[in-house]
């Protein structure tokens, strides 16, 4: 086995003992090789079917789909996490995309958007058109907190629509409890036509330890 073979091999391991879907990117195996082997390794595998490219710089592990009877889509708030992994900046799903992934919305999103802290643009991930914007640091402030894509989705919809009580009773029953007592921990950084909805989502059986 030469080096190069050596360093593919050591990456593909290192694939197989994350989750399934997990996107990678050169930068998550340093130490393996140097820059330029760990590159070449990756070219070699996306060539030969055992990893797939799926935007610039980033990759996956070929699964299928019983549903699709296909390969199984990129998950596409991973491979997010792998670029924010990758470029140590935060992002955060603007709110329709967190309100899509929430079931606040049906349609998915034709160009997702995210917001972050670090260089705005544009990138191709897995045949979607994905928009990184700049956002404010007060946005940012929820990029570690369970509860974000909440304030994101409640911000999105709007005091109107989010007021709908379909929207508290949807969430109250989805969310998990760390989420909803986290969103209570919070309360004092939402708008304040907010708070309301943010209390009938948490409800008086969560406890706010």
């Amino acid at each position: 086995m030469n080096r190069a073979d050596s360093v593919a091999g050591r990456i593909l391991k290192r694939i197989r003992n994350r989750p399934p879907g997990w996107v990678c990117t050169p930068a998550d195996f340093k130490g393996l090789g140097s820059p330029n082997a760990v590159d070449q390794a990756l070219g070699r595998l996306a060539r030969t079917g055992k990893l797939r490219r799926i935007g610039h710089g980033l990759y996956d592990a070929p699964r299928w789909s019983p549903v699709l009877k296909g390969p199984a889509p990129v998950d596409l708030s991973v491979a997010i996490a792998a670029v924010a992994r990758r470029d140590g900046a935060r992002i955060i799903p603007d709110g329709s995309v967190a309100a899509n992934q929430l079931g606040l919305r049906n349609a998915v999103p034709a160009r997702p958007r995210y917001m972050t802290d670090g260089t705005p643009r544009t990138l191709r991930i897995g045949g979607h058109t994905v928009r990184l914007r700049h956002a404010s640091p007060r946005r940012m402030r929820w990029s570690d907190k369970p509860a974000g894509p909440v304030v994101q989705a409640l911000q999105w919809l709007g005091p109107d629509a989010a007021s709908d009580p379909g929207v508290a009773l949807a969430l109250q029953r989805r969310l998990p409890d760390g989420v909803k007592r986290n969103l209570s921990r919070e309360r004092q950084h939402l708008p304040g036509w907010m708070v309301s909805i943010a209390r009938r989502i948490v409800g008086e059986s969560v406890s706010h330890r």
